[in-house]
């Protein structure tokens, strides 16, 4: 397909500029995909402001992507021209350690759509083959809009972190974070058939009140109030689990503090790194048996299991994307979350 067309390029540190390009041509191997919607991530905004790993610059970032394939590869036969598709972010080698064992978001070669491939902030999006053998690919149900298949790569890993910490019924979490991610464990863990969810937040209390947790925190207040309301909420045993859904170390120990012995403390979000490390009382740890693990992205079926989620109604969308904006304002999307004014921003690249 030839033709112009439009793409938000992020070309250094606080600077992304619409151009139009040349319309990528179709890999023999793989796919061209007309986009119909992107999400704005926590993490593009954080790569806005602090640059994309490895100092990729010069590139079109965006990896929660919706669209349609416009046309297929003669040497590929699984996509056909006309289906929908949802895509995420994660290619892995398929070689490494992990990969050969199923870990492939523990990838030791992990790339990524948006970094170190071009990204769903433009009209059109080219796949090569490794993209669809070695990353994330899936038919959108029927009925299912494109903004809501694009949501379902934020779903992915929430729904994998707590399926790998088998968050049950009966469980009592604690959620710290009031963003998307943090709505989104909020609904999940009650899907997971949690017996109380307790959420923390900041910036975004009223649009978090409407996920219903149990009992929904400030988080500016002390922490030693905080615990002290975790606690009295528990019976004064603590929470079975609490996911660090925000990208700051200083609440991990807040949450160690929250959870019952032999509970878990999850660290759900990443931090900066000039602001990476954590202190984190070892003795409680020890004696209350108490683990303390990471989450990170989500297996080869992470985005099947989301788009399945969502069409399920676990999960509603709707609630979550806030606003729609155009590729000439992808800042001002960023804005509006770093402001707190919108959980989940979506950029349609053909709006004018």
């Amino acid at each position: 397909m030839k033709g112009i067309m439009k793409a938000a390029v992020f070309k250094g540190i606080g600077h992304i500029t619409v151009e139009e390009r040349p319309i990528p041509e179709c890999p023999e191997d793989g796919l061209l995909i007309k986009v119909y919607a992107c999400g704005i991530c926590g993490s593009d905004v954080r790569n806005y402001h602090n640059g994309l790993k490895d100092g990729i610059t010069d590139q079109i970032m965006g990896h929660e992507i919706a669209g349609e394939v416009v046309e297929a590869g003669k040497r590929q036969d699984y996509f056909q021209k006309g289906e929908r598709i949802a895509l995420a972010p994660d290619v892995s080698c398929g070689h490494c350690w992990y990969c050969k064992r199923g870990m492939v978001n523990l990838c030791e070669h992990h790339r990524m759509l948006g970094t170190h491939f071009p990204g769903g902030y433009a009209q059109y999006l080219a796949l090569p083959a490794e993209v669809l053998q070695h990353g994330f690919a899936e038919r959108i149900p029927e009925g299912m809009s494109y903004e809501h298949a694009a949501f379902a790569e934020t779903c992915s890993a929430v729904i994998a972190c707590q399926k790998r910490n088998r968050v049950s019924m009966g469980d009592t979490v604690v959620i710290i974070g009031d963003g998307p991610v943090g709505c989104l464990h909020c609904e999940v863990a009650r899907a997971r058939g949690a017996k109380k969810i307790i959420l923390i937040g900041r910036d975004k209390l009223e649009m978090a009140r409407s996920f219903r947790p149990d009992v929904l925190l400030d988080g500016t207040e002390p922490a030693e109030k905080l615990i002290r309301t975790v606690r009295n909420e528990t019976g004064g045993i603590g929470a079975d689990l609490a996911v660090c859904a925000v990208p700051t170390a200083a609440v991990q120990q807040e949450a160690l503090e929250m959870v019952r012995k032999q509970g878990t403390v999850v660290i759900y979000g990443g931090v900066p790194k000039d602001r990476e490390d954590t202190v984190l009382n070892s003795n409680r740890i020890h004696y209350g048996e108490i683990t303390v693990t990471g989450a990170f992205s989500y297996p080869a079926s992470g985005l099947s299991d989301a788009l399945s989620a969502l069409e399920a109604g676990s999960i509603h969308a709707d609630q979550y994307i806030n606003a729609r904006v155009p590729l000439t304002e992808v800042v001002k999307g960023m804005e509006m979350i770093s402001e707190g004014r919108a959980l989940k921003v979506m950029i349609d690249p053909w709006l004018p």
